[in-house]
């Protein structure tokens, strides 16, 4: 196993740099594809979230692969390399594993034990299928990072150390106020959502069971605020008031807002400052803004702007800092380590499989070529007796082969156990061609049924 993962977050990097180097979707894309071109990558994938940018990658050549991953990364966020490599960070091998699992259970996240980060993990696992840039490593890594991750919430207490990022900002907001308590905070207030994607929705649907008394949604594509609005409505829920409205009314329904949450794939600002100054000029109520975006969606300058309280992405990393961490955190670390360590069994265990199948095929082949030669020395054999020798030859290979094959699989799934299938090839005189069609034939039938997880 060759994985590794050129990445900076919010534990590396400050803020400006993350919204600096943020990748819209079709430049994720354009990495990924760049990426497998590049000389040491075999396959790839990137985790791209508002507080970190990750690519992983199976190379051939450490040193040739961090300085590959690392000068794409710079190309492709628009950050100039020399800027951008003293907040890069790297892991490799096990630790690479490692990361990915802490991730996927929320551990590095910027509210420990938030459950978000297991749909972005999927998303990026599905972008790299969809593109054809994830093999079979980075399938079974992600396909286990979610497995992982999702154990971590249903065996650990690991939800009560954070919540997620949304009501994480909101407790941020209503802290300090008459009612401290959200639900406090939030009743009867007038809500305005900034986007549809899956953020938004949750930020949509934290606020409803919070108990807001209306909800507009403000997206770009109509259909799609229509669409969230309508699952807001629908009967048996929060009795929320919700509807839709276009890009265009956002600032209309600013001055109507108590609250706003945007997170949107902008690349400029969705609100200015002087959109939110004009937006507040003769209210006697305060406006509540939290910009869940990267880059950010609203302007800065608000900070500034009486009766405006602002929590951005900026904000929230500096209160979660001091964020007091749950006993259950020591349970999940406890579970990646074993996680850890039974994939990395697995995929020594892997590697040696095809060498174990190609040795079992020419054994296969070897009998057939012996009882085909006895044939012709005994032309007088019937069925039966023919059969039997058959039956019996294959029974003492498989008996020989047994053992050995069932021993080397144990062996090499151990640390330091990669040398056995090269011992195994060359004990044996195998092909190389043939252990690599084996190893051609399991990649893409692994690639066929991971698609059918995702």
């Amino acid at each position: 196993m060759s994985l590794l993962v050129v990445g900076l977050s919010h534990r590396s990097a400050p803020v400006s740099i993350l919204e600096r180097a943020a990748l819209a979707a079709d430049t994720q894309a354009k990495l990924l594809q760049d990426t497998l071109a590049a000389e040491p990558a075999a396959e790839g994938t990137v985790l791209a979230t508002c507080n970190r940018i990750e690519l992983y990658a199976d190379v051939d050549k450490f040193h040739a692969g961090v300085a590959e991953l690392s000068t794409l990364l710079a190309q492709h966020s628009g950050v100039g390399l020399d800027e951008l490599t003293p907040y890069l960070y790297v892991h490799y091998e096990d630790r690479a594993v490692h990361h990915l699992f802490s991730v996927a259970c929320g551990l590095d996240s910027m509210v420990v034990g938030e459950g978000q980060i297991l749909g972005q993990i999927k998303d990026a696992l599905a972008l790299g299928q969809e593109l054809h840039t994830a093999g079979r490593l980075l399938n079974d890594l992600f396909q286990q990072a979610l497995r992982v991750g999702k154990r971590a919430h249903s065996e650990t207490g690991i939800d009560r150390a954070g919540q997620s990022l949304v009501t994480f900002g909101l407790e941020q907001l209503a802290d300090g106020t008459d009612g401290s308590d959200v639900d406090t905070w939030a009743k009867g207030k007038k809500a305005l959502v900034i986007g549809a994607g899956s953020m938004s929705s949750l930020a949509a649907a934290t606020l409803a069971r919070s108990g807001v008394s209306e909800i507009v949604v403000a997206n770009r594509t109509l259909a799609r605020a229509e669409r969230l609005a309508q699952i807001l409505n629908e009967p048996g829920g929060t009795g929320v008031a919700a509807h839709a409205v276009e890009m265009v009314a956002v600032g209309d329904e600013l001055t109507r807002a108590d609250v706003v949450v945007s997170c949107t794939g902008a690349t400029g600002l969705v609100l200015t400052g002087d959109d939110i100054e004009t937006a507040v000029q003769g209210r006697r109520t305060p406006l509540a803004l939290l910009d869940l975006a990267m880059p950010r969606d609203i302007d800065a300058a608000a900070h500034r702007i009486p009766g405006v309280r602002l929590v951005d992405i900026e904000s929230l990393a500096e209160a979660s800092a001091d964020a007091p961490m749950a006993a259950d955190v020591d349970q999940v670390r406890g579970i990646v380590s074993d996680e850890v360590a039974a994939f990395g069994a697995a995929q020594r265990a892997a590697h040696i499989t095809p060498t174990v199948v190609a040795l079992r095929t020419m054994a296969a082949d070897v009998v057939a070529g012996e009882v085909a030669r006895l044939e012709g020395r005994l032309p007088g054999l019937d069925d039966k007796q023919r059969a039997e020798i058959t039956q019996t030859v294959r029974r003492v290979v498989d008996k020989l082969l047994h053992a050995p094959t069932v021993r080397v699989k144990q062996l090499a799934s151990e640390p330091g156990g990669a040398g056995y299938a090269d011992a195994l090839r060359t004990l044996f005189d195998l092909d190389p061609e043939t252990v690599a069609s084996v190893s051609r034939a399991d990649l893409n039938d692994a690639d066929v049924k991971n698609r059918g997880r995702v």
